[in-house]
């Protein structure tokens, strides 16, 4: 049973809701406040800061809870999770995603068939992606590595204007595996 998009994102708001204790919430005795310029007031006691909260007509959010005394702010907490969600949206921009193909052959995968492949990893490698070429071995081909390595060497000489290789040929149980990487511009 799948969750409705709007559902998600009603738990996500929730949970980052409760990630922070507001107001009356803040179980400290004295707390060290940041009034709503961003200036350092000091150590004051917690109804000392929630009175000057509510003449501000803001809230007091609990910042830093591990320190010692805990760090109090007065802001607007919904634009304070608001400006929260965005820098965290911003951050997931800015990450590189790369993404992973593999081609899979077999030590005696015709020519005609490797070449298609081939032509597949290098596509691949022009937009950005890793490209992993995986040979499997069945029966007693496992015998004969070499071959795979052959293959392996071949496609890496192809693809050489194109990618280069991260991770050389490596043998893991029944297959031989090969990491390319797109070379940098």
């Amino acid at each position: 049973m799948s969750v409705p998009d709007s559902l998600s994102k009603e738990n996500k708001k929730i949970s980052s809701k409760q990630d922070y204790r507001i107001n009356e919430r803040i179980r400290s005795d004295k707390v060290r406040l940041v009034d709503e310029n961003g200036e350092n007031v000091g150590i004051v006691a917690i109804e000392t800061a929630l009175h000057r909260a509510n003449e501000v007509g803001l809230d007091l959010v609990e910042i830093a809870p591990n320190a010692d005394p805990p760090v109090v702010k007065i802001i607007n907490f919904s634009k304070f999770l608001y400006d929260k969600e965005k820098k965290e949206r911003e951050a997931r921009k800015a990450q590189t995603k790369i993404e992973m193909k593999e081609i899979r052959l077999r030590p005696k995968t015709s020519d005609h068939h490797q070449g298609f492949k081939v032509r597949d990893a290098r596509r691949w490698l022009e937009s950005g992606m890793k490209v992993r070429v995986t040979i499997r071995f069945r029966g007693r081909e496992i015998t004969y590595p070499e071959l795979a390595l052959e293959d392996l060497r071949e496609i890496a000489e192809e693809l050489k204007d194109v990618g280069e290789i991260e991770q050389p040929p490596n043998m893991e149980g029944r297959t031989m595996f090969m990491m390319l990487t797109p070379k940098k511009a």
